[in-house]
Parts: C-alpha cells; sequence; structure tokens
C-alpha cells in the first residue's frame, strides 16, 4: 500500500466537496429564474432585438390583457387537442364496429309477444291465434 489510509481519506473528502460544489453551481443554473434569464439572454442577442424590448415593454404596462390572452390561446388549444381525442376515439369506435359481422336484411325484428307468429308450430298442430289472421 503505497498511500496510508488517511490519506485516501483526504482525498475522498476532496472530492465529495468538489462534487458537492459542482452540484450546487448546477442547481443553481437550473432554477426557473436562470432558465429565463438564459433564454432572454439569448433572445436580446438576436437581430430581433428591438421587436423583443418593445413587446416586454408593452407586457409590463398591460399585465392583464396578456394573461387574459394567454388564458384564451391556452384555452384554445386545450379544446383542439381534446376535439382531435374525441375525433379518434370516433373514428376507433366505428372502425371497431365495422370490423364485428352483422346480418343486415333489411327487416327490424321486434318481439311483440301479443302477435301471432308466422312460422308453424314445431310439433305440426297449428296454434289458434296463428288461424284468426
Amino acid at each position: 500500500m503505497t498511500q496510508s489510509i488517511s490519506d485516501l481519506e483526504q482525498d475522498i473528502e476532496q472530492t465529495r466537496a468538489r462534487l458537492d460544489q459542482t452540484i450546487d453551481r448546477i442547481q443553481d443554473r437550473l432554477t426557473p429564474a436562470s432558465i429565463l434569464d438564459e433564454m432572454l439572454g439569448t433572445v436580446r442577442q438576436s437581430p430581433m432585438n428591438g421587436l423583443y424590448d418593445g413587446a416586454l415593454a408593452a407586457v409590463r404596462r398591460n399585465p392583464v390583457p396578456v394573461m387574459l390572452i394567454a388564458a384564451g390561446v391556452g384555452w384554445l388549444l386545450h379544446r383542439v387537442s381534446e376535439d382531435a381525442r374525441r375525433r379518434r376515439h370516433v373514428e376507433e369506435t366505428a372502425r371497431s364496429a365495422a370490423a364485428v359481422p352483422a346480418r343486415n336484411d333489411g327487416a327490424a325484428r321486434i318481439y311483440d309477444p301479443d302477435r301471432a307468429s308466422d312460422r308453424p308450430s314445431p310439433n305440426g298442430i297449428a296454434r289458434p291465434e296463428a288461424a284468426q289472421i
């Protein structure tokens, strides 16, 4: 063993301290505020800087209308996705219904217990209600 145990422990502690610092820096960069700052910095470096600054000033002057517009757009997107989901469900239901074999001879079959049957009885004896037609 070339290193003593205390040297190894000291090396491990230093590595842990560096790792803690790295994790703290990453967490600081991943906060919503820092992500927004990075995005805004990227936009401000673009050729559309004047347009961005004008839009930001308008939002600061009129926050309520902007929030209402954002809510309306969000609602619209929700409805569009809901309609698309409903349309897919209807199409899937129609496809599954078409796959079910069905006999359709055009005559509706309605059971009426008071109506006389057109068929002869199984034992060959005529039924009195069938004779009264």
